[in-house]
């Protein structure tokens, strides 16, 4: 019912900007600002956020979500190209079921199993979402909620959300930054920063959609994908992990060696790294040979989710903890508690070759 009413909401209100001032220019992406501009039932103003760097890099936010909606980089012919898949207007980011494109992942991002774990010998059951099981945080997890976005400076957004104790069967007060800079090497850095006042579980990441040919190309033609490890978890009945870790080598989800996406496999996988690798290097690396196209993925998380769409056309490196951790203890510990601070980073380094 809620989410009809949020629906509702947004359909009946109207743009904020509508004849009260001049409209802003599109952006070197081609979005047009005030199609993101639109009062919610909480009377929240949404907008369109925008950071580039002195080479002309370009990244486009929205509140809904804190998401990603454009990343703009140039190609090896000297033209630019959007290499994520999103929209051309607020309304389908509020209305759409399960609309995870660009947007932070949370309260846990992946799936819990039935929706249930125990934390400090108390059970807690969670809202559902997918076949009886909680999937990204529920049904109005954090890509449904609206962040408060501040702009410090031409090249950073740092998008603000509290999350309520109770929020989709979640215990404890959250309090989450999430900033998004974006360097003069062409690097989008993401950060987490979160604290609670009662522990909770917590697993955080961005749910781009990338295709490094354009978002418009359709389909991962002479694109490759290299992951540093063949480890990922196995999983059994609606995706669940069963806590047996695989490998990979020499088969269809070994990314060791650069290789193209293959058209029969079904890609949504958690690969594992190495708890003791040097984190500032490299996890992943993807490449397009008709604009020469790289993406880069660095990050502190120890592991991230392949996830290829049934269209394949645009591929996800969702870097974060286990999916189903609260119920295998023998997974890196997804609990914060009152005297801890989760923190997290991630960056996605753009270039040519």
């Amino acid at each position: 019912m809620k989410n009809i009413v949020f629906l509702l909401g947004f359909i009946a209100l109207v743009l904020v900007s509508c004849g009260k001032k001049q409209a802003l220019p599109p952006t070197a992406s081609g979005l047009v600002p005030d199609k993101f501009v639109m009062i919610t039932p909480d009377r929240d103003t949404t907008g369109l956020y925008v950071i580039k760097n002195s080479k002309g890099m370009e990244v486009c936010l929205t509140n809904i979500g804190a998401r990603i909606v454009s990343v703009w980089v140039p190609a090896k012919d000297g033209s630019w190209k959007n290499v994520v898949l999103g929209y051309d207007s607020i309304l389908p980011y509020t209305s759409l079921n399960n609309e995870f494109r660009g947007a932070v992942i949370g309260r846990f991002a992946g799936r819990i199993a039935n929706g249930k774990f125990q934390l400090d010998r108390v059970n807690y059951q969670l809202r559902t979402n997918a076949e009886g099981l909680t999937l990204n945080g529920g049904p109005r997890g954090f890509n449904t909620q609206f962040f408060n976005i501040e702009q410090p400076d031409s090249q950073t957004v740092v998008a603000h959300y509290f999350s309520k104790s109770g929020e989709e069967g979640f215990v404890g007060n959250l309090n989450l930054d999430v900033t998004y800079s974006l360097s003069d090497d062409n690097a989008l850095t993401i950060e987490y920063y979160a604290t609670v006042d009662r522990a909770t579980h917590i697993n955080l990441t961005n749910h781009s959609y990338f295709n490094l040919s354009g978002r418009d190309a359709g389909n991962l033609d002479g694109q490759t994908l290299w992951i540093e490890t063949p480890r990922y978890l196995e999983t059994g009945k609606s995706m669940i992990p069963t806590g047996k870790i695989l490998d990979a080598k020499n088969g269809v989800y070994d990314f060791t060696s650069p290789k193209a996406f293959s058209a029969d496999a079904n890609y949504d996988l958690t690969y594992i790294f190495d708890g003791k690798r040097d984190a500032s290097q490299p996890v992943a690396r993807a490449a397009s040979a008709s604009t020469g196209i790289t993406l880069e993925v660095v990050t502190t998380e120890p592991g991230m989710q392949l996830y290829v769409p049934e269209a394949k056309d645009a591929f996800c490196l969702e870097t974060q903890h286990f999916p189903d951790s609260p119920n295998h203890p023998d997974f890196p510990s997804t609990i914060l508690r009152v005297d801890s601070v989760f923190s997290s980073k991630t960056v996605y380094k753009f270039g040519i070759e």
